[in-house]
């Protein structure tokens, strides 16, 4: 029995070794793999548009339904001008060309308002109206310094539609400008903007100031010459006349204003009569005042009066005597005019500005002139600009 016994024990080890030997890991082994991390998933947001309210929408839709009513209604109204203008040439002789530019109708009678530029030295003028009928047009009257025609048209009263002339006078600046013209050929076309500025005056090509320009920045381009600019109303507040090279968004226009003054004066004479004062003279500068010693730093200086001119029967007293400043020659000794019924002259812009627009042909006005060191006034009555 003690056999059995110990027998038992023996392989009870054995099965005990067996066991320990199969559960006992590897002293070395390969290196255990990492788990990788997970990749996150990337969130989309899908934004739906949220209509507006009919509410918010409102006031859009006016000012569009505004724009829209206001071109059917003066579209009509504006004009298509094509001028054919011969020029001769060294080696081909006579050679014809043609420009486009744009007009718009002033009454019944077939007066065609516009630029003088888009028709100056025009063989033969046509104009197209809203109905696609091509009319030949006349010359009435020209007025270059403001840059203004007028043209006559042969149409049955019912084929013209008038536009009404606003008022320049109480224009802001930030107000709606709309101008309508036909740039580079296209009918009628569009553009809307704002009043930028107010009070320019624009220099010409043709060295000529024209004053109390609109500025502009509804889109003006060749071919908007001569067509009108709307305030929101659809009044006419000024003419499409000329644009700032190499800019944009910088137009000018002249004053509607100007227009009816000036336009009158074509449709009966031809012409207008500009303001004269019959004289010469120089701007004063503080430069100038210092080297010939005057009394005031801005102002006129008489030099030279016109035989039986305004100023020479007003009396005005021009240079007594001749000096040389560096390379130049000054006539001097004369009145110095500093003011025009009481509004200060600062230079010859200022006193043709005045005589411009606050005065006209036939009407007195009064001199403020420094003579001899003492303060006088004239009477002076205004001629017509020779």
């Amino acid at each position: 029995m003690r056999e059995n016994v110990m027998r038992e024990l023996f392989w009870a080890g054995l099965v005990l070794l067996g066991l320990a030997g199969c559960s006992r890991l590897p002293e070395e082994g390969p290196a255990a793999t990492a788990v990788p991390e997970p990749t996150p998933t990337p969130i989309i947001l899908i934004a739906t548009p949220t209509p507006l309210p009919d509410s918010m929408l409102t006031p859009i839709d006016v000012e569009e339904q505004l724009v829209t009513n206001l071109y059917e209604r003066v579209g009509p109204s504006v004009v298509h001008i094509t001028t054919r203008v011969v020029t001769m040439d060294f080696f081909f002789g006579p050679t014809a060309s043609e420009d486009t530019g744009s007009g718009f109708v002033y009454d019944r009678e077939g007066h065609i308002v516009t630029n003088f530029h888009v028709i100056q030295n025009a063989e033969s003028i046509e104009v197209g109206l809203s109905d696609a009928l091509t009319v030949p047009a006349r010359v009435v009257g020209v007025d270059p310094p403001n840059d203004l025609a007028v043209l006559k048209v042969d149409v049955p009263p019912e084929q013209l539609f008038p536009l009404e002339l606003g008022s320049s006078a109480d224009l802001r600046v930030g107000e709606r400008a709309i101008a309508i013209g036909n740039p580079f050929g296209l009918d009628r076309t569009l553009t809307t903007g704002v009043i930028s500025a107010l009070g320019r005056p624009l220099r010409t090509e043709n060295n000529i100031t024209i004053f109390n320009v609109i500025q502009t920045d509804a889109a003006i381009n060749p071919g908007n010459s001569g067509g009108p600019l709307l305030d929101s109303r659809g009044r006419v507040i000024g003419v499409s006349t000329a644009i700032q090279a190499g800019a944009q968004g910088i137009g000018f226009a002249v004053p509607v204003d100007t227009v009816k003054r000036v336009v009158p004066a074509l449709i009966a004479d031809g012409k207008y009569e500009h303001p004269w004062l019959g004289f010469q003279g120089y701007a004063i500068t503080p430069v100038l005042a210092r080297a010939l010693q005057l009394p005031v730093e801005e102002g006129i200086l008489v030099a030279q009066l016109y035989q039986n001119g305004p100023a020479h029967q007003a009396s005005l007293q021009g240079a007594q005597q001749e000096v040389i400043i560096g390379n130049r020659r000054y006539l001097v000794g004369g009145d110095i005019v500093t003011a025009v019924n009481g509004e200060p002259v600062t230079d010859w812009t200022s006193l043709f500005e005045y005589l411009e627009l606050e005065t006209q042909v036939g009407e007195t006005i009064t001199l403020t002139v420094i003579r001899d060191g003492q303060t006088k006034e004239l009477d002076l009555t205004l001629m017509a600009q020779p």
